[in-house]
């Protein structure tokens, strides 16, 4: 499938008429509890020429390449990706540190560079803190549940404790966040669910596991208490990130 996904980034390149900066896996393969029948989830970043960018009447600043029950492919254009990293978006820290990557240049590791520059705790504590609180109340208060739903809300309780301990961005490997932020007692549950769902498909359902509930919902109540009390820092600017895009689409 890597060689299939590279190709599938060349075909872009060259339909579109641009260059992939990076493209990187987004969802639970790069989180490392995917299953049995998991689609993939590449994301990418890519640069136009220039001439594009002067024109009056604009140009489409995301690209949605493919979708299917194996592939879900789109990207972002730079321009967009470093005006959502002035507001230290959550999700292009997430694209930035994946383990999983198909595809990078210079202009990437340039990219990750300015990223320390335009972290927030506060963004980042809001984001987790949301994704836990939606994903818990839609899909985990029945007494079966879908394995994979339990992911999804304590993969961002535990980035958000990361962000608490360490004022970083989180790693986005599932078990380097159990192993630094779980509670050692649960370690052993999770592990053993971990297992069960990368066994089953994505719709199949497991007995809900009332301890985790129970840790689940004392951790979204300090989260949201925790995220509201702390400090947005209001300093970005935009210098360094134009300087970036200039220097980008120059080359």
């Amino acid at each position: 499938m890597n060689k299939i996904i590279k190709q599938k980034i060349k075909e872009v390149e060259e339909r579109e008429n641009v260059k992939v900066s990076l493209a990187i896996e987004s969802g639970s393969r790069a989180w490392g509890f995917e299953s049995q029948d998991s689609d993939y989830d590449v994301r990418f970043i890519y640069i136009r020429e220039k001439d594009d960018y002067l024109k009056l009447e604009g140009i489409r600043d995301v690209i949605e390449w493919q979708l299917d029950d194996t592939l879900d492919i789109n990207g972002w254009d730079i321009q967009k990706a470093l005006k959502l990293l002035y507001k230290s978006n959550p999700t292009l820290f997430e694209w930035c540190s994946s383990p999983i990557v198909y595809h990078e240049t210079s202009e990437a590791d340039e990219l990750r560079e300015l990223l320390p520059t335009y972290f927030s705790d506060k963004k980042l504590l809001f984001h987790y803190w949301n994704m836990a609180r939606t994903n818990y109340r839609e899909y985990l208060k029945g007494d079966k549940v879908k394995a994979k739903k339990y992911f999804y809300v304590l993969r961002p309780i535990l980035a958000a404790n990361w962000v608490l301990e360490y004022n970083s961005n989180p790693p986005m490997e599932f078990e380097k966040l159990v192993d630094d932020q779980l509670r050692d007692d649960l370690k052993p549950i999770v592990y053993d669910l971990l297992e069960k769902k990368k066994s089953v498909n994505e719709l199949d359902l497991v007995d809900k596991i009332d301890v985790l509930n129970r840790y689940i919902e004392e951790s979204i109540d300090n989260l949201e208490e925790q995220a509201q009390s702390s400090l947005d820092k209001n300093d970005n600017t935009w210098e360094p990130l134009n300087d970036f895009f200039l220097k980008m689409i120059d080359k």
